[in-house]
């Protein structure tokens, strides 16, 4: 007679021990999916079977898609580079650093196609305590620059980043002149989504307020949100969010640092790629009429 005891249906003692990853890895690919579609679908429908987590999904998803994007997919345009001169004085490029808020900036020589390196913000720190006799020398202070092809693959180029340690790239066009830039956050992004900056609006928050009459505002701001908080009447009948709104008064695809003003608020576009516009500086261009009489 068998030492052990017979288990009723039904009964928790019955359940099978919880599966490893590689076992529900097995069961996922046993239909070896054939192509990109296919394992899409696999992954949607174990997601669904509640095997992956949605966060997870949205990852994988990045990934894959990244593995068949290219350096020109998303890279800042040429037109937006925020960029330093080599015989700059301190007194004439920090302006331009401190506007523009960015960690890393090209240094360039006679144009943007003689580039001599990058200039990291934090290397400026020393300046502060320097001596007001001690002169600042650009090429004691740069970087080498990293130079990719626009053809460069993003999975392949998030790799060099990663050994190289390497934050920013520049990229050229077959005939060698500087097309864009791009940075490990911009690949990043494109994976685990949208990355936060000092400039970016708290998540559970669309509209920050900085200063008197300005603002920064999520592009995806709904009009009925926007409206409420400034007390506008913007019309929703064409577009759903405030960025449908600029990009018509714009009517392209503006680049960070554009500005346009519209129906009495002034936007500035604080943060863009080359698909979308995501984060505006909105002013109010002049105050609203006061409830009162005026003399």
């Amino acid at each position: 007679m068998s030492d052990i005891s017979e288990v009723p249906p039904g009964s928790e003692a019955e359940e099978p021990p919880r599966r490893g990853v590689r076992e529900w890895l097995a069961d996922l690919f046993s239909d070896e999916p054939e192509n990109l579609a296919d394992l899409k679908d696999v992954l949607r429908h174990a997601a669904q079977r509640q095997l992956i987590e949605g966060e997870v999904l949205n990852i994988l998803f990045g990934a894959l898609q990244v593995s068949d994007m290219h350096a020109r997919d998303i890279m800042i345009p040429r037109s937006a580079l925020v960029v330093v001169q080599e015989d700059q004085t301190p007194t004439e490029f920090l302006p331009v650093v401190l506007e523009s808020r960015h960690s890393r900036f090209p240094v360039i020589g006679e144009d943007l196609d003689d580039i001599k390196g990058i200039l990291h913000a934090k290397d400026l720190l020393p300046l502060v305590l320097a001596e007001p006799s001690q002169r600042f020398a650009m090429k004691d202070s740069i970087r080498p620059a990293a130079i990719i092809p626009e053809s460069k693959r993003l999975n392949v180029l998030l790799d060099e980043f990663r050994s190289n340690r390497n934050h920013m790239a520049l990229v050229v066009d077959e005939y060698g002149q500087i097309s864009g830039a791009i940075t490990i956050e911009d690949v990043l992004e494109q994976i685990v989504g949208d990355i936060e900056d000092e400039h970016d609006v708290n998540d559970d928050s669309y509209i920050k307020q900085m200063e008197d009459n300005c603002y920064h505002v999520k592009a995806t701001t709904t009009i009925d949100d926007f409206n409420d908080y400034f007390g506008s009447q913007l019309s929703d009948e064409e577009f759903d969010t405030i960025g449908g709104i600029v990009l018509q008064a714009f009517g392209h695809l503006p680049e960070r640092g554009e500005s346009v003003s519209s129906n009495g608020f002034d936007f500035e576009v604080l943060n863009a790629d080359s698909r979308r516009v995501r984060l505006l500086r909105v002013d109010i261009a002049s105050p609203a009429p006061s409830d009162g009489n005026s003399e």
